[in-house]
């Protein structure tokens, strides 16, 4: 099986793309080509569904990884949506991706990533 990704219009800062299929040593350096020129544009944040995402390998354990070392370099994130428990068991196990960074539902991590950034900005939810 390959690899489909989707990657949604850029929104305030935040990329989001959906995986599906296999990850792998196969499939990884498809997923380095889409996220190249995202990650060099200084986008805030990376938010990675995985809901679709049906094996995970070290090498796309490690693009994952190369992402968050990309953003983390300048205050930026990788968060990680609906994975399935097989992929969860292997972020665990690797603890490549901490458990705070990873959420069960899209509505989850959308409220985590305006938590980050209202703390960024320093504003209160309540002013808007």
């Amino acid at each position: 099986m390959s690899l489909t990704i989707e990657i949604a219009p850029l929104a305030n800062g935040n990329q989001r793309l959906a995986l599906a299929g296999r990850l792998d040593t196969h499939t990884y350096s498809e997923l380095d080509t889409q996220l190249a020129p995202m990650l060099a544009s200084g986008i805030q944040s990376l938010v990675l569904d995985l809901a679709g995402l049906e094996y995970i390998s070290s090498a796309g354990v490690r693009s994952i990884f190369k992402a968050r070392k990309a953003l983390a370099a300048h205050g930026g994130k990788v968060v990680v949506v609906n994975p399935q428990p097989q992929i969860q068991k292997v972020f665990d196990v690797v603890k490549a991706v901490p458990l705070e960074e990873i959420f069960p539902t899209m509505e989850e991590a959308d409220a985590y990533l305006d938590a980050m950034q209202r703390k960024v900005l320093n504003t209160d939810p309540d002013d808007d």
